[in-house]
């Protein structure tokens, strides 16, 4: 494709924590190379404070990320949308990219304006894009932003696993239990049986959850858990955790990119497509189900994929994982 020199670039990452916690290396090296504006959810702006400081936010609450009523089209925020093409059009970018195979991106892509539009096209989105690459459903979405940054032909460096700060010698396990959807969610009493299990050999555990899981785990008598007001919560947290141990979520991928190990419970994702992306990440694989990965729109009562792994089944890959993996890593910035 057509070679920029400081191309004003449009991303567009409008879902997730973890989503945009996967984008963070190509946002670093697009920084490098181009002022870089980013849409991106408004509450995710502490992820960029800390590792993107450069990149411009256009906070942005997309009515189709929703998990439900999003094609009840009535009650979208027109309003807010066309205010949105408005300020993208303003800035006149050069380059506008999306990593997610989402006829939608590719069409705020286009309204957008900008000139060069790089992107896996699906269900005919490509005629919205100047540069189509292809099999964007198949690849973890880290190898998606990587193959992004091949295109522009800029290097994406492996996680190398460092940390931001090094872990003291008697820091915690950061066990969070909250996900995005509740088929992601481990049982409770089955997270608690493992902080237990963990404490009695010896090692502090600290539980994070999201806030509609407090009651709970102070039901199961965890006193000390607490969830995290915001994303900087979350950060501080991590910074001082040893590993990491929690559900197919976004605190996961950014505990992995503050370079924690990490050891996740999945069950409706698949390992290779959704995994943190860290030299040292562990996991225990969701049940077969025939309907995987069913994008957590679950067609039984409950998800049978995580709800059938026992405790047992964890703590014997856990315990394997933890005797490969130190506490503690050389801190380092940037």
């Amino acid at each position: 494709m057509q070679s920029f020199s400081r191309p004003a670039l449009l991303v567009v990452e409008l879902w997730g924590l973890g989503d945009l916690a996967l984008a963070v290396p190509f946002l670093q090296e697009a920084s490098r190379h181009a002022p870089v504006t980013l849409v991106a959810k408004p509450q995710w702006a502490p992820l960029l404070e800390s590792f993107c400081p450069e990149i411009a936010l256009v906070p942005f609450v997309a009515p189709w990320t929703a998990f439900t009523g999003k094609y009840r089209l009535r009650s979208w925020p027109w309003r807010d949308l066309r205010a949105l093409v408005q300020t993208l059009r303003a800035r006149h970018f050069d380059l506008a990219v999306s990593a997610r195979p989402d006829p939608r991106d590719h069409v705020l892509l286009r309204l957008a304006g900008a000139r060069h539009r790089l992107g896996f096209p699906r269900a005919g989105s490509g005629v919205l894009l100047s540069t189509q690459l292809s099999d964007g459903q198949a690849l973890h979405r880290a190898d998606a932003w990587r193959r992004l940054a091949a295109a522009l032909e800029w290097s994406l460096a492996a996680p190398a696993g460092k940390r931001l700060r090094a872990a003291a010698p008697d820091a915690p396990i950061v066990l969070h239990s909250g996900a995005g959807q509740p088929t992601r969610i481990w049982p409770l009493e089955r997270f608690a049986a493992i902080a237990g299990r963990l404490r009695s050999t010896g090692r502090a555990v600290r539980v994070l959850c999201d806030a509609g899981q407090l009651a709970e785990w102070r039901r199961l008598g965890e006193s000390g858990a607490s969830a995290p007001a915001d994303v900087g919560a979350l950060l501080d947290a991590l910074a001082d955790a040893a590993q990491f141990l929690g559900s197919d979520s976004g605190p996961g991928h950014v505990a992995a990119l503050c370079g924690v190990p990490t050891f996740t419970i999945f069950g409706p994702s698949l390992v290779q497509l959704f995994s943190p992306v860290h030299p040292r990440a562990g996991w225990a694989e969701g049940h077969f189900c025939p309907f995987k990965p069913c994008r957590d729109y679950c067609r039984f009562p409950t998800p049978r994929c995580i709800d059938q792994i026992t405790v047992d089944e964890v703590w014997r890959k856990l315990v394997a994982w933890l005797q490969h993996v130190p506490a503690s890593a050389a801190a380092h910035r940037g």
